[in-house]
């Protein structure tokens, strides 16, 4: 009796790709849907995993050891104020390291003497010490620093913001703004201020111009406190009886990374809903290859007839639909790989992070590919292994 081999994982592999060579516009089409599906599941996973860790990189750079301090509300729900002696008396808390701030000044500042007073533009004006910015962290885009010349007479530092919407780009003793009734000069610009996102729309003047040329009473409306890494619990705990210890409960103290970090929380939701997206692109390319195998049944019943009467069992038949539709899968979930780590990579360049892709998402993306392949191809391989000989011949 004529004993029938099965076939091998080679020839299977063998049969299943000359099955797509015969229809290249319809596969590529099919493993298009596909790609495209994991190509935007990866490229949203490896965007806000480089979006993290660019989060982490500034938290290292910045540190996470800064403390504010600023004033609350009274009893009688009015607006309590600091003693103006808040920063020196912040500075002797043993394990601090840096202590300044800021002033809030009733003051105004416009591009020019013309513009009307209304038009104030949301810029704040605020007195600073002279170590806020080592303090901060923060770092200059154009100019200097005020310094122990500069903070006694009419000059002004703009943070980002503000700068941006005065139309100021460059500065020098010929670039002026109207300020407090009075021509200042301003003599830097801050980059965006990420720990201290309240001086980026701020004009910040020396303490003691500020004083001289504005009216201002001396009292901080906030004091930045830099400590040891191992003591932020201990002097957040102590912080506010410390500036205020008349009234400590009307003083508020935060971490300005803890914001940072509640954004990166913010971007994880963001992410799942875009995953969902992506994963409905994923389920129409699916979609896509089953009609494409579906199709294929149709129109190679003689095929399958032929290879039924020379010998061909049904798990055979199978096989080869299954081959067909995993290995039409597998192009499209190699190339959705490739270029969602290509658009990631892009992205990242861009916006000058690190390029990260977890393995687990690539590893996954192609193992979503397969187990679509598989339920996609389920249905036209049972239905052409259940072909009769005789009836796919005479259909031919």
């Amino acid at each position: 009796m004529l004993k029938v081999s099965r076939m091998s994982t080679r020839d299977v592999v063998r049969v299943g790709a000359s099955g797509l060579r015969a229809r290249p516009l319809r596969v590529f089409l099919s493993a298009l849907g596909i790609a495209i599906g994991i190509a935007a599941m990866i490229g949203v996973v490896g965007i806000s995993t480089s979006s993290h860790a660019e989060l982490q990189r500034t938290l290292d750079r910045l540190g996470t050891n800064l403390l504010t301090a600023s004033p609350g509300r009274t009893f009688t729900g009015g607006e309590a104020q600091l003693p103006e002696r808040s920063i020196d008396m912040a500075g002797r808390i043993a394990p601090v390291e840096s202590a300044t701030g800021t002033g809030k000044v009733t003051a105004y500042v416009y591009r020019n003497d013309h513009i009307p007073a209304t038009e104030t533009g949301s810029i704040n004006v605020k007195a600073a010490r002279l170590d806020l910015l080592d303090t901060v962290g923060g770092s200059l885009a154009r100019g200097n620093w005020l310094n122990a010349a500069t903070a006694k007479y009419p000059a002004v530092v703009l943070g980002s913001g503000a700068a941006d919407r005065l139309g100021i780009g460059e500065v020098g003793p010929d670039i002026r703004v109207w300020l407090g009734g009075q021509w200042f000069s301003v003599v830097g610009i801050l980059d965006e201020a990420l720990l201290a996102p309240e001086l980026n729309d701020s004009a910040l003047v020396g303490w003691d111009a500020a004083k001289r040329y504005l009216d201002f009473d001396g009292h901080p409306t906030t004091i930045y406190v830099r400590t040891a890494d191992s003591a932020v619990t201990s002097v957040r705990d102590v912080l506010a009886a410390t500036v205020s210890p008349e009234a400590p409960t009307e003083v508020t103290i935060s971490r300005p990374s803890d914001a940072l970090a509640a954004k990166g929380a913010t971007d994880k939701a963001f992410t799942g809903l875009m995953l969902g997206l992506g994963g409905v692109a994923l389920l129409v390319g699916g979609v896509g290859v089953a009609n494409t195998m579906v199709i294929s049944v149709l129109e190679r019943r003689a095929e399958i007839g032929l290879r039924r009467a020379l010998g061909a069992r049904r798990g055979d038949i199978r096989t080869q639909f299954l081959a067909e539709s995993q290995l039409l899968a597998g192009l499209g979930g190699i190339a959705g790989v490739v270029i969602g780590v290509g658009v990631t990579t892009a992205y990242a360049v861009a916006q000058g992070w690190p390029a990260v892709v977890p393995a687990w998402a690539m590893a996954g993306g192609l193992l979503a590919t397969l187990a679509i392949g598989a339920l996609a191809g389920l249905y036209p391989a049972v239905r052409a292994s259940r072909l009769p000989p005789t009836e796919a011949l005479s259909g031919a």
